[in-house]
């Protein structure tokens, strides 16, 4: 989930929640493969890229492994040692991208369970056997812990499984571990670094090392990325998907709110907050989004997706998808540099090419117009929120409310605060509750701004199905002194509208990843990702990561 404080206006601009990971902090993980680690500053020379063996399972994609599989050139358990020798050479030593916090020990004997299954003819369906990782802040009942991040809740295990991981081992999944975040999903301070947590460290980008991984998803991104896994879990408030899935190479998938339940994930915003796909390619991404759709009584909201979930999204893969398609091109967010607006012609160059009616400019009138409600709406939802995640730990658990963790940061300042604060805790600490005028009136707002006088207004206004936009710039690099240095992107509105959101590779600039955007109304995800798939199919623009060391410009 993530967001940035707009530093110049105070507005809350779409990335508030991207957080920082300091070098040395301490990293808790579970260790099946005794997992040396090295200084991140040594692992690649400058301007080099670090070396890093040929991997077999590289790029490949869960129709790849499912395939081998059934051959019998792989198993389940072949393919779960190998990732996790992978995440042995490169996350904690080699480049030392530390996209992982913990590791599953009890990967292994699910990787088993799923093979016994197969060879009785048992398969679940295409992620049977799959390893996958998901991000620190999605319950897990079993042996690893679920912290966002925090020391604070270093030793918290979940009670029950959240809705995702269950969905998960239905079906078949392994979950090999879980990743580094911005901690609490970078909603803490408004001068935080992304992909660094007190728990975790900090995370880097797999393509330039001293490069951010953007967040709050920043482990997942990097990860997957990097091959650490065959698809991953993210988790959005605004941006948290899509950034790091943008600056990592991938695709990511921002679901209508509703679509997956948020029982037992660590919570920002109910308004805003979902978990999402993070994968290589837009098939394995329709793929995870279809297992983890779902009715779930434990979250309410989900029961307005009956009728417009599906089990399996890969049916909407068309390739001719953008034939006849009218998509408005949203130039308000365009600008912020010119090598990504270059790109960008580029891209509707070829959606004009494949077959689509491009309407430009078509912009959403609003943007802008709801920073300050947006900001006014996740501090009142995240006290009462947390509270009540917090509340129902396990008694050991000794964080039971916020207040009790801006007590826990004060106290160990030197672990949790050595290069950011908590202002954004202490301004939510302040709030009433969601009775309040100032609260309810902010929500109205929200949801008229971004939603009937937003997105639904545009597509209607210009006749168009779907908006295009560019999803960030190329990553910065890493500052643990000032934070972040966001320029520009799309997200804030699908994110405080609630509409589905997905973002694509278009390229590189300076041998960094950036994403295109596609949006639109409630529901849309089946058209979203159809064009995705078309755009993706034409241009092929994914590039591995490269593990440079530094840019040599």
């Amino acid at each position: 989930m993530a967001e940035q404080k707009n530093r110049k206006s105070g507005a809350v601009d779409r990335r508030l929640f991207l957080g920082y990971a300091g070098l040395g902090a301490a990293a808790a993980l579970v260790n099946p493969g005794a997992m040396a680690q090295q200084p991140a500053a040594a692992a690649a020379q400058p301007g080099a890229a670090a070396r890093v063996a040929e991997f077999e399972l590289e790029e490949m994609t869960t129709a790849d492994l499912q395939e081998a599989m059934r051959r019998g050139r792989f198993t389940s358990r072949s393919l779960t040692d190998a990732y996790l020798g992978r995440i042995d050479a490169i996350d904690k030593r080699g480049p030392a991208i530390n996209a992982m916090i913990e590791l599953n020990p009890d990967a292994q004997a699910l990787a088993d369970s799923m093979d016994r299954e197969r060879k009785e003819g048992k398969v679940r369906g295409p992620l049977h056997g799959i390893p996958i990782v998901i991000k620190d802040n999605i319950d897990t009942a079993d042996r690893m812990h679920t912290t966002a991040g925090s020391l604070a809740l270093a030793d918290s295990i979940a009670p029950a499984d959240s809705f995702v991981a269950r969905r998960l081992r239905e079906a078949g999944a392994v979950i090999l571990g879980k990743t580094n975040l911005s901690e609490w999903a970078n909603y803490r301070s408004t001068h935080s670094t992304s992909g660094w947590s007190g728990r975790g460290g900090q995370t880097r980008n797999p393509y330039v090392l001293d490069r951010n991984p953007c967040g709050s998803s920043s482990g997942t991104g990097s990860g997957v990325s990097a091959n650490l896994a065959a698809l991953g879990v993210g988790t959005e408030t605004d941006g948290s998907v899509v950034c790091p899935s943008s600056s990592n190479g991938l695709v990511g998938i921002k679901p209508t709110l509703g679509l997956i339940s948020r029982s037992g994930i660590i919570p920002i915003s109910h308004s805003q907050d979902t978990a999402g796909p993070m994968a290589r390619t837009v098939a394995d991404a329709a793929i995870l989004l279809g297992a983890l759709a779902g009715v779930d009584d434990r979250d309410p909201v989900t029961a307005s997706s009956r009728g417009h979930a599906h089990a399996d999204y890969t049916k909407f893969l068309d390739a001719n998808a953008l034939r006849g398609a009218r998509i408005g091109v949203a130039r308000k967010y365009f600008g912020f540099s010119d090598h990504v607006d270059r790109l960008m012609k580029e891209a509707i160059d070829t959606l004009n090419k494949l077959g689509a009616v491009i309407v430009d400019p078509a912009d959403v009138v609003t943007t802008g117009k709801f920073d300050d409600s947006e900001g006014d709406v996740l501090s009142y939802e995240f006290k009462a929120d947390l509270n009540k995640y917090l509340a129902g730990l396990a008694p050991s658990v000794r964080v039971r409310t916020l207040a009790d963790l801006i007590k826990f940061n004060e106290e160990n300042r030197d672990r949790e605060m050595p290069f950011f604060g908590q202002e954004l805790f202490e301004k939510s600490q302040e709030r009433g509750p969601l009775t309040d005028a100032r609260y309810r009136k902010a929500l109205a707002k929200d949801h008229r701004l971004s939603r009937a006088e937003g997105i639904d207004a545009t597509l209607r206004k210009h006749k168009v199905e779907a908006l295009i936009a560019p999803t960030g710039s190329p990553v910065w690099p890493t500052d643990l002194v000032n934070g972040d240095h966001f320029t520009g992107g799309y997200s804030s509105a699908s994110a405080v509208a609630g509409y589905p959101h997905v973002t694509v590779p278009a390229g590189l600039v300076f041998g960094l990843p950036v994403g295109l955007s596609f949006f639109a109304g409630a529901w849309s995800e089946p058209r979203l990702i159809a064009m995705a798939y078309a755009f993706e199919q034409a241009t092929k623009a994914r590039h591995k990561p490269g593990f440079l060391g530094t840019l040599a410009l």
